[in-house]
């Protein structure tokens, strides 16, 4: 977890106010801050959340079931999801893993289970928003290239010569490696095999 971030936040949606009372106690031994729910939709109007988060959801519960709002965070928060049910058969199981759940929990619920699944999903959370930063600079870093930069490091990271460039580029080597080291400077890298990298991540955007 970067430092300086906040060690993250859980939120409870279960329509059983006892659960989400026992969840928050113990969430509170650890040093750990939540917030409860009964409904779904009461949780989704709370949204977004700026510190490391993660969800422990009933999957029975009126209105949107938890395996739904599973989905539904997928396409839009990122937010890890914990399922947590007395009610849940072998292929909901299967099904709230397959659609990327951190991890599947029965009731009654063993303490330190919980917890390490919840440490777990904050941690996968903390490393997406880290990683989102990171492309975030990138992509800023990409923006200061000239058009002429970004054509040379398009044609570095295929792993061709200066010489090669600039017989590409109709310019001599000279200029090519000009634009080369300005393009090193400007992304911030100092060998090709990390300005191939950054290339990789700015093209799996």
């Amino acid at each position: 977890m970067p430092p300086g971030e906040a060690a993250g936040l859980v939120f409870i949606v279960d329509d059983d106010p006892a659960v989400g009372i026992a969840v928050q106690r113990l969430l509170d031994s650890v040093g750990l801050p939540s917030e409860t729910f009964v409904r779904a939709d009461e949780f989704l109007s709370r949204l977004p959340s700026d510190v490391p988060s993660c969800l422990i959801a009933d999957v029975r519960m009126p209105g949107m079931s938890g395996l739904e709002l599973q989905r539904t965070l997928q396409g839009e928060f990122e937010m890890p999801v914990i399922i947590l049910s007395a009610h849940l058969d072998v292929t909901q199981a299967v099904r709230a893993m397959r659609v990327g759940a951190s991890a599947v929990i029965t009731k009654p619920f063993n303490d330190q289970e919980l917890l390490d699944a919840v440490q777990g999903a904050l941690d996968v959370d903390s490393e997406r928003r880290q990683q989102k930063r990171d492309l975030t600079q990138l992509v800023a870093r990409y923006d200061t290239l000239t058009a002429r930069e970004r054509e040379v490091m398009a044609l570095v990271v295929t792993g061709l010569m200066n010489k090669e460039i600039g017989a590409t580029l109709g310019t001599s080597e000279k200029t090519i490696k000009v634009h080369r080291a300005r393009v090193m400077q400007k992304m911030k890298v100092d060998s090709l095999v990390a300005l191939v990298r950054v290339a990789d991540r700015l093209n799996g955007r």
